[in-house]
């Protein structure tokens, strides 16, 4: 594997760390601005709609800009972001801040997904892209705990200092190691890249990744009141629990990318499966101690694990533009992140029990794995070539015997 997809871990472990530690400092944010928790919790709110909106954007009008410019400029805004999130005045300045350092979040790891893959033979791509969201699931091990405590004991403003020096490593990582002969994108341009975007199979593929994900964000967003109120855990375990949670992510994520180099679609059937599964038990697992901290794992490592075939797919399904679709992909996670959200607090404001987002997670993971089976029959009617293996290595044999 190239030196060059560290520099793209790098810039993945800076966009995680900033993406998920402003939950840890609501309550010093909220203090020292004089607002509520609950408008403190709008700076979330603000981040994921900034990539969401950003994502497309942005990948579309940097179509036919040089991809490693395209992703130093990228970083470069994100440091831009969290600096004025560090300095700003006010609540409100805040809030802009933060839909700022959302924008490039998407599609930098839309872009560079297309990069990974270039500087890797076929048979490794997967396993590129998952070494480029190692930076991501690492930052929530090390990187989000690490950040919380210094915006405790320093002031919030010295966390997003910090994730901006973050960046400018990131920047300077990507200066120096991603080669120029790799850099420069097809010359598609947007007309191109929406022509990709039309197709049925990458909307497809993008359906299973809103389901899939918002499977693991309908369970994953109540995990707090989970461990407490089911599985009997004290509040101040519950950091240490969130990193066992990254751990899981960690290795579903490599192990995700590895399988899938062999067997794309298996492996993303087999983590649908798998993260049903785990979600259908949370009820049984929240029980004990142990059990739950195995659950905050393994919920970790399914959900993960389609992380790098998703990704993939989407880049393949739309070939002839994949930049603009796989920062789509990208936006397709923070809606999970939204939606997967917003149905867990129906199940738990109906009622159900501490444990029922898990529940209607694993509804949502059958979803997603519906659609997932769309897909490969959409493929099969298409007499388009599924490739459950990334290289088609006997085509070429295959076309000289037709010639012949």
């Amino acid at each position: 594997m190239p030196l060059a997809l560290l520099a793209l871990a790098v810039g993945a472990f800076g966009i995680g760390t900033t993406e998920f530690v402003i939950m840890g400092l609501l309550p010093e944010v909220a203090d020292d601005l004089h607002v509520s928790i609950p408008a403190a919790g709008h700076l979330v709110s603000a981040y994921a709609l900034g990539v969401v909106i950003g994502a497309p954007l942005l990948a579309a009008v940097t179509s036919r800009m040089s991809r490693r410019t395209v992703l130093i400029g990228l970083m470069a805004l994100f440091v831009a972001g969290n600096a004025l999130s560090a300095f700003a005045a006010n609540y409100d300045y805040l809030l802009a801040a933060r839909f700022l350092s959302g924008l490039p979040h998407g599609a930098f790891f839309g872009v560079g997904a297309v990069v990974a893959t270039t500087m890797v033979a076929p048979e490794r791509k997967a396993r590129s892209v998952s070494l480029m969201f190692l930076g991501l699931t690492v930052a929530n091990i090390v990187g989000v705990p690490a950040a919380t405590l210094m915006g405790q004991h320093l002031g919030w403003r010295a966390t997003f200092l910090g994730v901006s020096v973050i960046g400018v490593a990131a920047i300077a990582s990507l200066a120096l190691l991603i080669p120029h002969d790799h850099a420069q994108a097809p010359r598609v341009g947007l007309r191109g890249e929406l022509a990709a975007l039309r197709s049925l199979p990458v909307w497809l593929a993008l359906g299973t990744t809103v389901a899939g994900f918002g499977a693991l964000f309908s369970a994953y967003s109540y995990i707090t009141p989970m461990l407490t109120d089911a599985a009997g855990f004290a509040e101040g375990s519950v950091t240490l629990l969130l990193a066992l949670f990254g751990v899981g992510a960690t290795a579903g994520n490599l192990l995700g990318g590895r399988l899938a180099d062999h067997s794309m679609r298996g492996t993303l059937f087999g983590g649908l499966i798998s993260l049903a599964a785990i979600l259908a038990l949370f009820p049984l697992l929240m029980t004990t101690e142990w059990t739950a901290a195995l659950a905050v794992v393994l919920l970790g490592t399914a959900a993960f694990v389609t992380g790098s075939p998703l990704q993939l797919m989407v880049m393949e399904k739309a070939s002839a533009g994949p930049s603009l679709a796989s920062s789509a992909n990208q936006a397709a996670f923070n809606l999970a992140n939204a939606g997967g959200a917003w149905i867990g607090g129906l199940a738990l404001a109906a009622g159900f029990g501490a444990t029922s987002p898990a529940v209607a997670g694993a509804v949502l993971a059958v979803l997603g794995l519906g659609v997932a089976a769309t897909a490969a029959t959409v493929d099969r009617r298409r007499a388009v070539p599924g490739r459950e293996r990334v290289v088609a290595t006997h085509v070429p044999h295959e076309a000289e015997a037709l010639q012949h």
